[in-house]
């Protein structure tokens, strides 16, 4: 039975602002106790209130306790964190800008910022830190506090090490690093001149290799492959193109028609997954509260180039806000003074490992102090945002919605569907090394709270793809190689189709491809209902050791009837299979190989089917009901 405390309790956290929430939630927030705000205060409010905050805490921690800094058993400055001094300037640097220059507390902090700045100039930086840092010294300079702020000494070794030619070619080549990392040297390369440390030639000429990359490597449809050209896609191929845009903004240039283009099909992308919880993308690595900040960085630039439409600009920023508010309500954990990524059940990928805790502080507070900025001069500081946010996005956003990212020897496409509350995302982008055997690339229909992948899970545990066992040992399962995508409307009801004509063979980096089974996969998509059927078709007889299917549900209390299990609590509450001879299911008991990046799955339910010689079609369909 609920306990009237919790019923209280959740009234409080429907209505309360970001800034007394904090306050109020209970250390231990989870997705089945976290109660998403029905409204939330200005998203500048939310900021002022709660992020600087946060950075004042850390600021007198990094003063008393320097390189021995320690976080929740964490020692930073111990992690090999290459980014964290680039970090530590931008996040230190907020408290600066933002203490008026009449504040007796401001020759303190700027003592303090020098001494930290002294003490981490030897530390590695790289890339994306010194993109931080730098960035943050021109706002220094322009605010008139460098001098200030930064020793003579510290601030000429500055100039030597924040330089994009530590990781670019005197041939313009990036050294082992992704395209996307043109951005990066550009950018750095302009604040470069805007220091005095250099003119605009080099700027120019990462301009164009940035442009030109991102042309390549993004194709016809405009969202960046992250492979060269090897097919896989996540949220930073649609966030790219509004990065680009804030760095030509950041350094004095003005994104041109054809960038603001290609943002206003990024900015779709985001509209369409908007949603009133403030959850952010399901699918891909790197997600968390990084899968929120996207989506908010991806609207505020296209609010402030007027790619979106006034009425769009209302609920892009409704959206926004409540992406702040559950920042501060659910990632921030004030008995750790840190957002948490790592406990309570949730997960992140090896490279945001809780190693990197402050890095990751700093970054995710930069970017919405960023964001927010950029929101206050699209003119909303303080705009009460739009209470009826899910019913605009009923009315205005299509219920389902195709992108093509790929088209070719394989397709790769992201559908949206819209049910309610829920926003289900079917991508279809799995390929290339590293990322093809975990499950958030998988081509699945990701929705919060019903179906998610695992941070770096590899293929141990396939999230809702048959997995063959062959009789040679290997193991196959429908991941990467994808054609011809189709989709078709029947009333309410949507249908995609694509078919694989190899499977992927597992133990490898990169897919390799296993001819020996072909996969023709439908799936539909109604109101309260999902299914997937896949018919696997033999090419000659196969000798099949096993067939293994399992799903990982965020819903528990589960009773078994046949290859059908019923939940009592959580948004699944039903889960069939059929094709597959028995099914079990059992809790997962805080595993780590099934927790989500925002919370642990409840219940394994496991089915399969033992040895067989596959000489004619074999049908395996599951179906998802959920509320």
């Amino acid at each position: 039975m609920t306990s009237l405390n919790s019923i209280a309790l959740a009234v409080l956290l429907a209505f309360a602002p970001a800034s007394a929430v904090v306050a109020q939630i209970p250390a231990q927030v989870t997705p089945a106790n976290y109660v998403p705000p029905l409204a939330t205060t200005p998203m500048n409010r939310i900021v002022q209130d709660n992020a600087y905050t946060q950075l004042d805490y850390f600021f007198k921690k990094l003063a008393t306790e320097k390189e021995g800094i320690v976080m929740d058993g964490t020692s930073p400055f111990k992690s090999g964190d290459k980014f964290l001094p680039g970090k530590v300037a931008a996040g230190l640097g907020h408290v600066l800008l933002n203490t008026a220059k009449d504040d007796p507390s401001l020759d303190q902090k700027l003592k303090d910022y020098r001494a930290i700045a002294d003490m981490t100039v030897g530390m590695d930086n790289h890339t994306w830190g010194i993109y931080y840092y730098i960035g943050t010294l021109v706002k220094l300079k322009q605010a008139g506090l460098l001098e200030r702020a930064v020793s003579p000494a510290t601030l000429e070794k500055l100039r030597k090490q924040l330089d994009w030619r530590t990781f670019v070619t005197p041939q313009w080549d990036l050294i082992s690093l992704p395209t996307n990392y043109y951005g990066v040297a550009f950018s750095i390369a302009r604040l470069r001149m805007l220091m005095g440390w250099e003119d605009d030639s080099a700027g120019k000429v990462l301009l164009e290799k940035m442009l030109t990359h991102y042309k390549k490597y993004s194709g016809q449809y405009g969202f960046s492959d992250e492979t060269d050209g090897e097919g896989r896609f996540d949220r930073y191929s649609i966030l790219l193109i509004a990065e680009i845009c804030e760095r030509f903004l950041e350094t004095g240039l003005q994104p041109t028609d054809e960038l603001k283009g290609l943002l206003r099909k990024a900015a779709d992308i985001a509209l369409n997954v908007s949603n009133t919880a403030g959850d952010g993308f399901s699918f891909g690595r790197s997600l968390g509260p990084y899968g929120e900040t996207a989506l908010v960085e991806i609207l505020s630039v296209s609010a402030f180039l007027n790619v979106l439409t006034p009425e769009e600009k209302q609920y892009a920023y409704a959206f926004s806000s409540r992406v702040a508010a559950r920042y501060m309500d659910f990632w921030y954990d004030p008995s750790m003074h840190s957002l948490d990524m790592w406990g309570k059940g949730r997960r992140t990928d090896t490279y945001r490992g809780k190693h990197r805790i402050l890095g990751e502080n700093f970054s995710l507070l930069h970017q919405l102090l960023s964001t927010n900025e950029m929101w206050n001069e699209a003119g909303f500081k303080d705009v009460q945002p739009k209470a009826d946010l899910q019913a605009w996005l009923d009315r205005n956003r299509p219920q389902f919605s195709v992108t093509t990212f790929a088209h070719g020897d394989y397709d790769r496409a992201l559908a949206i569907f819209r049910d309610g509350k829920h926003v289900v995302s079917l991508n279809m982008i799995n390929g290339g090394i590293s990322q093809h055997d975990n499950s958030p690339y998988y081509p699945l229909p990701f929705a919060q709270g019903i179906v998610s992948g695992v941070a770096d899970s590899g293929a141990a545990h396939p999230q809702l793809l048959p997995k063959f066992t062959m009789a040679d040992g290997s193991q196959l399962i429908g991941a990467v190689w994808i054609k011809d995508i189709k989709t078709v409307k029947d009333g309410q009801r949507y249908t995609v189709t694509y078919r694989q004509d190899e499977l992927d063979k597992l133990g490898k980096r990169s897919p390799v491809k296993d001819g020996r089974i072909k996969l023709q996969t439908t799936y539909q998509l109604e109101h309260g209902l999902m299914t997937r059927t896949d018919v696997y078709t033999p090419v000659g007889a196969q000798e099949v050791e096993k067939v293994s299917l399992e799903f990982a549900s965020f819903s528990d209390q589960a009773t078994m009837k046949g290859n059908t299990v019923t939940f009592a609590q959580g948004d699944v509450t039903e889960y069939s299979v059929s094709g597959l001879q028995q099914c079990q299911s059992a809790p997962t008991n805080g595993s780590k190989d099934f927790m989500a990046p925002y919370g642990a799955m409840k219940t394994l339910v496991t089915c399969s089917t033992g040895k067989l010689t596959l000489k004619e079609p074999l049908t395996i369909k599951w179906s998802i009901k959920y509320q």
